[in-house]
This record gives C-alpha cells, sequence and structure tokens, in this order.
C-alpha cells in the first residue's frame, strides 16, 4: 500500500488532507488513484493511519481515517552522521539510504578535503534536493519520522553539536586498535543517541582526527579495505544500528 506524509490529520474526526502539490500529483496522475481506494498516511510523529480517498481535486486530497496501525517503525537509538561533503550524486545516494537504514539526523560537514564547497544560494538549491530524496526513500521505507537535515557545519561546529549525543565515533583508515564493533558492544552504558563522523573523499586530515579525538570523539576502524565516503556513511550507520538497536530484528 502506497505510504504519504500528512499535512494536516484531525485526530478528533478521524480525517486528513494531502495538500503539497506533488504529492497531490503523485496520487493523481501517477498511481491514479481515485475516491474510495486506500493509502497508508504517517504525520511524521511516529502515528500512522490505513486511510480512504474521500474526495481528489487539482490541489488537495482528503481522506477518512480508518484504522490505526501499531509498529514500531523507529530505532530506538538516534544516530547523527556528521558527513563530509562528496560529490553531488554520492551525497544524494548517503541521505537516500541513511533514511532507509533509520539514521535520526544528517549534517553536511565541510572539512580541509570537502570537494563541495557550499554558497548560500547553492546550499539552498541543493537542500531542497536533498530533502526530496529523503521524503520519497521515507515512505519507501515506512519510516515513522523524517530525518533532520541540518545546516553544514564546520568541524568546529559540529564539535560543539556532538555535546547532545551519548557517543561520538569517527571510522579512520590509519586506526587499528578499536574494531568498530568491539568499541560499541564494550560501552559502559547503552546510548540513546550517537554520532558518527564520516570524512569526504581522500578522508580527514590528520590534524581533523586529532581536534575530534581531543573532544573525546572515539577513532574506529571498519577493517583493513579502504571504503568510499558513501560506502563508509552506509555501512558504520547499518552496524552502529545493527549492534546498538533494531536493526536486524526487534530488541
Amino acid at each position: 500500500m502506497d505510504r504519504f506524509f500528512a499535512d494536516n490529520i484531525d485526530y478528533e474526526n478521524g480525517i486528513c488532507s494531502i495538500s503539497d502539490e506533488e504529492e497531490v500529483k503523485h496520487i493523481s496522475k501517477v498511481l491514479r488513484l481515485k475516491e474510495g481506494e486506500k493509502l497508508e498516511i504517517c504525520d511524521g510523529r511516529q502515528r500512522e493511519f490505513i486511510c480512504q480517498i474521500s474526495s481528489i481535486s487539482k490541489k488537495e486530497v482528503q481522506l477518512e481515517l480508518l484504522e490505526e496501525i501499531h509498529v514500531q517503525r523507529e530505532p530506538g537509538l538516534s544516530v547523527t552522521i556528521y558527513q563530509g561533503l562528496p560529490k553531488a550524486q554520492k551525497f544524494e545516494l548517503i541521505v537516500q539510504k541513511l533514511t532507509e537504514i533509520g539514521v535520526s539526523r544528517i549534517v553536511p560537514l565541510e572539512t580541509a578535503r570537502s570537494i563541495v564547497k557550499l554558497d548560500s544560494k547553492s546550499e539552498l538549491k541543493k537542500a531542497d534536493r536533498w530533502e526530496k530524496i529523503i521524503l520519497g526513500a521515507a515512505k519507501q521505507s515506512k519510516r515513522g519520522v523524517l530525518p533532520s537535515l541540518e545546516q553544514p557545519m564546520s568541524i568546529a561546529q559540529a564539535i560543539n553539536d556532538i555535546e547532545r549525543n551519548d557517543v561520538n565515533i569517527v571510522p579512520y583508515e590509519n586506526e587499528r586498535a578499536n574494531p568498530i564493533g568491539s568499541v560499541l558492544r564494550n560501552l559502559e552504558e547503552r546510548p540513546e543517541s550517537i554520532g558518527i563522523f564520516i570524512g569526504p573523499e581522500g578522508g580527514f586530515e590528520e590534524f581533523e582526527i586529532e581536534m575530534l579525538s581531543a573532544k573525546g570523539v572515539i577513532p574506529v576502524t571498519l577493517g583493513n579495505r579502504i571504503l568510499r565516503t558513501e560506502t563508509a556513511a552506509i555501512v558504520s550507520s547499518a552496524i552502529v544500528l545493527y549492534e546498538l538497536s533494531d536493526l536486524g530484528g526487534v530488541v
């Protein structure tokens, strides 16, 4: 059953509407759904419903709430990825796959070796594109919450941001002593939030790793093979959610 995020849900009266122009067009022109057909609707706060279309116009789809679905789709662990900015197509793949996996926050990170440097004009244009990719991936993977795409940060800004996380790690190709699995399994307490720093093409400079380590970010190794930045982001978040949360089954 096709899934959408609703703009307005009236829980008391059992109705909701979708007014986003592209979503209305997708329902009426692409899927060619008609009155009386059913959709899954999510409010973006982990409540979801089976709904029946009551009316379709060019500007809005009105629906009736038939049944609430009680499924815990969001992980119990909040994962923030601080992603060193790669080329545009790579970042699009990253935000898509991180959304599917269950990441909570995605922070574009401007580093010494970042190929992409965002100014305010290009940032707005790209952010709009990235948000659309996140929405599509959230619908496909049946997420209950849309991941947050943050404003780009420098390393210094990200170091201030990590205080919101219980644990922070950084996969680093020169690290040998701390396999990521061992580090996660040997944490003294099960964290509720974790930050993962991923370098851009070319990785982090050594001084950036030193800056992160000085603030308590743990360098970890993903093994002896060197992964592309997009692969490292996907693999790291998958390992973390497997070891500490629900990826692979309910915990």
